[in-house]
């Protein structure tokens, strides 16, 4: 009861006989484990593989951490997941040859899949990761005329579309 009394200021909400059941359980040594912690899902554990590591909050990088040195295959995706990132930042258009042969050389189903679909076109590959000219540009203006013809379907007539795309260039 003192220890009861002692954790009500603290903001313990539970009744004395649950205080009392926990003591008991110490006194014998058989106070259960706490309970393990949940399993990330793979898409918050794929979002933190391609996050840079220094934008990664501490405990995150730490769980991280944890779950790459339970399974050395994961340990291996990052870090060939890592390295194209840093081909990406960098415009390291010389290295995805080699890359690929990495990848290939690991037992990594998804990723040589990944790889070999880069063998395909091989030099567009080299040129976007080489050159600092991006696409963007355009296919924003393509994505913009989608939403725009998408917004008049079945209201408007050619000439009032045409309109609306000439005068927001």
């Amino acid at each position: 009861m003192q220890l009861f009394r002692e954790l009500l200021p603290q903001g313990y909400r539970g009744s004395s006989s649950t205080v009392g059941l926990y003591v008991r359980l110490l006194k014998e040594d058989a106070v259960p484990p706490p309970p393990p912690r949940p399993v990330p899902r793979p898409r918050k554990v794929a979002r933190w593989i391609t996050t840079d590591p220094g934008h990664l909050h501490p405990d995150t990088a730490l769980e991280l951490k944890q779950i790459r040195t339970a399974c050395p295959e994961l340990q291996t995706t990052v870090n060939h997941v890592r390295t194209f990132a840093v081909m990406m930042k960098h415009l390291q258009g010389q290295r995805p040859p080699d890359w690929i042969a990495a990848v290939r050389d690991d037992d990594l189903p998804y990723l040589r899949q990944f790889a070999v679909g880069l063998t395909y076109d091989l030099d567009a590959v080299t040129a976007g990761l080489s050159l600092p000219w991006s696409s963007g540009q355009a296919e924003g203006q393509n994505t913009r005329v989608k939403l725009v013809k998408r917004q008049g379907y079945g209201r408007a007539n050619f000439d009032l579309l045409r309109k609306r795309i000439l005068l927001r260039t």
